[in-house]
């Protein structure tokens, strides 16, 4: 509880200047990586669609699936009458026409093929519903609670929406933990079928913003300009989601916008003791001291201002009793800048101690018996 109420406070301090800089767009939002944190957002849960930016839950599933073994990049994908019928954004599939898994990813992110995200979908569930079914689930369970999915593509159908919120959420996810997904959102040119399709990518940031990294467009007559733009500069990566951009041009502006405003305005900083921290003796315990490690919170996304001036002091207990579990607080590390602390991240216990028994006891009286006789 604490805890969260902690990440509240720093998520509120550095809102304070999220309206610092302005988008046309009427959705949007600014979110870093590692933490989270959200840096701007403007009308942030309002349900829109999505149009292709949809494509990043079936990206996320597809890479999910071939982390978890179940595909693997040089598999083949056969094309379905289903998914060759899609329609937009293409790479024109022929029925039983067979490319692989990574050249259907590919097709995906550099061109937004709807043709290749259905045959995906079906390779990873069965059938395309069957894969939509997983979308709502995987999107429950990322708490995106103001998106329906109802295909794989986003293409329009009634009831097909999301927000700015739970786009950057889902596109956390899929650059977080599955950062393999760079070999394809950051092509900018390329080909398939031995040279045969010419590929170009529909995010244009990918060629001409610095440190940009993915990641998806989307655009209908409905859904206007949208988009999930992710870059990365000094080892800080941000999601800017724009949506229902009025034009083609002014999404990538307004991203660009938020992104420069991000990387201008914050650091992340990884914390790490400066100094190896000392073992703690444990009273009575099999053994005599416990190592303390740094727990949860040594990643700080701070002003950066406050991000070049820190400080840090190191405070452990004299000593704890048996038995010691793995994670028991043992202390804190607190960080500052100038006169305000910035993070207290716990120190906490690395390993078991359990409590000396009876016999362990009687040994080591023995053994001191014996070296002072």
């Amino acid at each position: 509880m604490k805890r969260g109420i902690a990440l509240l406070c720093a998520a509120l301090l550095l809102t304070t200047g999220a309206r610092a800089v302005e988008v046309s767009a009427p959705s949007a939002i600014l979110m870093e990586k590692e933490t989270g944190t959200v840096l701007f957002a403007k009308d942030e849960h309002k349900q829109l669609e999505p149009a292709s930016v949809t494509k990043v839950m079936t990206l996320l599933l597809t890479m999910e699936a071939v982390d978890s073994g179940q595909l693997k990049y040089d598999d083949m994908v056969t094309a379905s009458a289903h998914a060759c019928s899609m329609g937009g954004s293409q790479i024109w599939l022929k029925e039983n026409e067979q490319l692989s898994v990574s050249d259907m990813l590919k097709a995906v992110c550099v061109v937004s093929a709807n043709d290749c995200a259905v045959a995906l979908a079906e390779t990873v569930a069965g059938s395309e519903d069957a894969f939509v079914e997983r979308m709502n689930r995987r999107a429950a369970e990322l708490g995106m609670r103001d998106t329906t999915f109802q295909n794989a593509t986003g293409l329009p159908a009634a009831g097909h929406v999301t927000s700015a919120y739970d786009i950057a959420l889902m596109s956390r996810e899929l650059i977080l933990n599955h950062p393999d997904i760079r070999q394809y959102t950051t092509i900018w040119m390329d080909t398939l079928r031995n040279g045969e399709s010419q590929l170009v990518n529909t995010n244009r940031l990918v060629r001409f913003y610095e440190g940009a990294t993915g990641l998806k467009t989307g655009s209908t007559d409905s859904a206007l300009y949208c988009l999930s733009a992710t870059a990365e500069r000094e080892g800080m990566e941000l999601i800017a989601v724009i949506m229902k951009g009025a034009t083609s041009a002014q999404r990538f502006e307004d991203a660009q916008a938020l992104l420069s405003h991000g990387f201008a305005s914050y650091a992340l900083r990884k914390i790490v003791p400066d100094q190896a921290l000392p073992p703690v003796p444990v009273e009575l315990g099999a053994q005599a001291t416990v190592q303390p490690v740094p727990g949860e919170g040594g990643t700080l996304l701070l002003e950066k201002a406050k991000a070049g001036n820190l400080t840090q002091s190191v405070a452990l207990e004299e000593s704890v009793p048996a038995p010691v579990a793995l994670g028991d607080r043992l202390g804190t590390l607190t960080v500052t800048s100038g006169e305000e602390t910035v993070a207290e991240i716990p120190l906490l216990a690395g390993e078991e101690v359990p409590r000396v028994t009876y016999g362990q006891m009687f040994l080591r009286l023995l053994r001191t018996a014996c070296l002072a006789g």
